[in-house]
């Protein structure tokens, strides 16, 4: 029986994984993280205003709180030897360098993945096969116009993991204002749309002379397709050492 801890249990994304956790036979509950619950009970388990607080034996701790939070709940964790599942987005490159080299150093596994959901990691494992053969490249990023973070973890995470782009035009040759060529993120240019209608979708579309792939990830209105991904990273993260990014890192392995 794996012992879970859930940051963000109040969260969007938490509530569905209590229901989760809740109906797996092989997981427990053990303690939840919680600011504005804190004190009280999640499904028997008590909650804390700190994830420090809520790490006694505690097997897996899975982070859905915000950009302000994860970092320092996940070197809590792991400090600790807790193995971790990072849900939430907005960590960048140089945060996970840091979040990997503790994790090496207390030989504890961490899973990181920009989007939880089985087919968003299909969307990546294309988008990744193409890259090796497709030199050139954008990404696309639709949230609502109410999403403060840009781009989204899922797009982010997929530009960093394409790496260095290979434009047919550099920014220096362009005429007019950079900014409408979008962000680069490790050599991609990403493209973040704010919107009213959208919830989160993540676009990767590849060129050749006369002809284009585009590979599209679109999420519906809940949280449920994030909770099986994610589950599959709790029961797996402990084999690991370090940080490993992108759910479709471990449906490959």
């Amino acid at each position: 029986m794996l012992r879970v801890c859930i940051a963000g249990a109040t969260g969007w994304t938490g509530q569905a994984l209590v229901r989760g956790v809740r109906e797996a036979a092989d997981l427990e509950l053990r303690s939840a993280v919680s600011r504005s619950a804190a004190g009280g009970e999640i499904d028997g388990a008590p909650v804390y205003a700190s994830a420090a607080e809520a790490l006694e034996v505690v097997d897996v701790l899975i982070d859905y709180t915000s950009v302000e939070a994860v970092k320092g709940n996940a070197l809590a964790a792991i400090e600790a030897g807790v193995a971790v599942v990072i849900g939430t987005s907005g960590l960048t490159a140089d945060d996970f360098a840091d979040i990997d080299a503790a994790a090496r150093d207390h030989s504890v596994g961490v899973v990181a993945s920009g989007n939880f959901s089985l087919t968003a990691a299909m969307a990546s494992a294309a988008a990744l096969l193409a890259a090796r053969h497709l030199p050139n490249w954008e990404v696309i990023d639709y949230a609502s116009a109410t999403k403060p973070d840009v781009p989204s973890g899922t797009a982010r995470e997929l530009a960093e993991r394409l790496g260095e782009a290979q434009l047919g035009r550099t920014l220096d040759q362009i005429h007019g204002p950079v900014e409408a060529r979008g962000a680069t993120v490790s050599g991609t240019q990403v493209h973040s749309v704010r919107l009213p209608s959208f919830v989160v979708s993540t676009e990767v579309v590849f060129g050749l002379p006369d002809e284009r792939l585009t590979i599209r990830h679109d999420a519906g209105g809940t949280p449920e397709p994030y909770v099986a991904g994610t589950l599959l990273a709790v029961r797996r993260v402990r084999e690991l050492v370090g940080l490993t990014r992108g759910l479709d890192t471990l449906l490959v392995s």
